[in-house]
Order: C-alpha cells, then structure tokens, then sequence
C-alpha cells in the first residue's frame, strides 16, 4: 500500500486541502529566505521589508506604532554590560592615556578605527534636560559614526545633539544594563554647540553684537523646555525644528528685545491650510515692558513626514 493511501485510512475524517486553501497559503506573505533577524531589529520594533510609504503611514496613524522623532539633547556613551567595562578597560590601559580626562579617554578610544568593535556595542543614550529619554540605534550601521562623533572629548552645557529618526518600543533590560527607555532608530544626527549655532544667526546691524548673542542664548534655552519637549509631538517637532533650522527666529526675537518687548508665549496650532499634510502655525507673542500691548508673529511648519519643513517665513499673525 501506498504511504498516501495508508494516511487517507488511518485518518478518514481529514480531507485533502481544496483549491480555496492552497491559494489562502499561496498568498500568505512570507519572509525572504536567509532574511537575517537580529536582537535590535525585534527592540526598535523594525518593520524593513514595509515600504517607505508604508512606514510613514504607520508612525503618523497607529498611536502603539512607531513615531516620528525630532528631539533636542545630549548624547551619552555608556556601558552595556560588565564585560563590555572590562573590555574598554582593557583598551585604555594599553594606550596612551595619561593626563586625559575620563570623556577625553574615550573619545579618544571610540573614534580610534582599531576600536570600532567597541563602539559598537556601546549603549548611546540621549538625555533630555538631563533625564534618560531614548536608546539610539542607526537604521545604517555606517552612522555608528556619528554616535562617536556626538560623544565629546570636552563638554559644555550649550552641546546640543539633534536625533531625528522614528521611536519604537521600549529597549530590553539586557540592552543597556537594565535601562528601559524607548529604542530610537535614527537616520540623521546633528552634534554642535549651542554658542555655535547663535554665532551663525546673521546680527542685526542695530543691534550689538554682545547683546545679540546674550538675548539669542537665553531664547535657545527656551525654546528647548517648552513643553518638556521629548520630540515626539508634531507641536514639539516644529518647535525644535524652528530651533536648531531658522534663523528668523533668533534675528526678530532680540529684534523685539531691542524695542521693549519681551517674548510672552509659544503657541503651535492648527493651521487653515492643512489638508493631506498636517501643518501647524507656530505662534511667538511679544508683549511690551511699558505698554503692556501684545504683538504676534507665525510661521507654518509642515511635520506631515520625518523632516519638518518651513512652508510660509516669518509673518505677522492676527487672531482670529
């Protein structure tokens, strides 16, 4: 008796699948062959074989899904796990590492190209306003690059290190030596310093150039506690996106200062125009020390995608 036919005896009551099911399983959707699946593809929640598109669509529409990121703060290098201590222990030993500070020590070992084993697997967490908020990971291991460059040899409470990416799930505690903060692949870093950024701002020419860097540093700091700002709001996004990208802020806001006016509130609205993409009005109001009077300026910010763009410049609003 034939194998097949014995299995049709013994088991009379199963029944050979049907046209119906083999096209049901034909058209189940299956993973390529060999596909490679790592520890921080299942952390950071990654969904690769989705299109550009798609994934876009997810972070904008799933509030459990993955979101956009555009956050301001500081990028710090820590160690994994004891081993991982040990091993960069090892390191600073052999090498030439006397009179060095311990940041200067490992700026100096991360960026070396014969350690880039070990820069790897360093945890890389951004602080903002000094609490843990994300574990970064690169969506292309080439950006591991930036991570070190972020990881100062002399630091400066002005440091600002800009993460725009999208957040995943929170990172398991075997990831980062028990830290449990939102895993954030990232696919763009900005690292400088924050009296660098206002140095680039193009001065007034009525105003003094000391004045202006003052006036512009304390909006900086400002701009970056609105809201206990994570980046991960759109409103937020379009604020930090303001901070870090748009000169008109800093020229019209010391402008004000200048004139008797001082900045009262940051608002970000809905904008009219908003239609397929999501656009928001980011509101500055300025009050004056002597008349008490309140004026207004906006400019619209598209957050619909990752990148936030400027779409109208610096205008007057008016209420309506």
């Amino acid at each position: 008796m034939e194998p097949e036919q014995k299995d049709v005896l013994e088991n009379p009551v199963a029944e050979p699948p049907g046209e119906e099911e083999d096209g049901r399983r034909q058209r189940e959707p299956t993973a390529p062959a060999g596909a490679p699946e790592t520890a921080f593809t299942q952390a950071a929640g990654c969904d690769c074989l989705k299109e550009p598109g798609d994934r876009a669509e997810e972070a904008r529409g799933d509030p459990a899904g993955p979101a956009f990121v555009y956050a301001l703060g500081r990028i710090e290098a820590r160690f994994p796990s004891l081993a991982v201590e040990k091993e960069y222990a090892q390191v600073v030993a052999g090498a030439e590492s006397v009179d060095l500070t311990d940041d200067e020590a490992l700026h100096r070992v991360l960026s070396d190209p014969q350690n880039r084993y070990l820069a790897r697997q360093m945890c890389y967490v951004l602080t903002v306003q000094g609490l843990d908020a994300y574990l970064l990971r690169p969506v292309d291991p080439v950006d591991f690059s930036l991570l070190v460059e972020a990881v100062r040899p002399v630091s400066s409470p002005l440091d600002i290190d800009v993460v725009i990416g999208r957040r995943g799930p929170l990172a398991p505690p075997e990831l980062c030596n028990g830290l449990t903060v939102p895993v954030v692949a990232f696919d763009q870093i900005y690292s400088f310093a924050g009296a660098d950024l206002v140095k680039a701002v193009e001065r007034p020419e009525k105003i003094p150039a000391k004045g202006f860097e003052t006036a512009a540093g304390k909006l900086l700091e400002r701009l970056m506690q609105v809201g206990d700002n994570a980046g991960t709001e759109d409103e937020h996004r379009a604020i930090n996106y303001l901070a870090v990208r748009n000169e008109d802020v800093y020229r019209n806001t010391v402008s004000a200062y200048a004139e008797g006016s001082t900045l009262s509130a940051v608002e970000v609205l809905p904008s009219r125009l908003s239609g397929t993409r999501k656009v928001l009005d980011v509101v500055f109001s300025y009050t004056g020390r002597k008349t008490d009077v309140t004026e207004k300026s906006f400019v619209r910010v598209d957050v619909t995608e990752e990148f936030p763009f400027m779409v109208t410049h610096w205008s007057p609003y008016y209420d309506r």
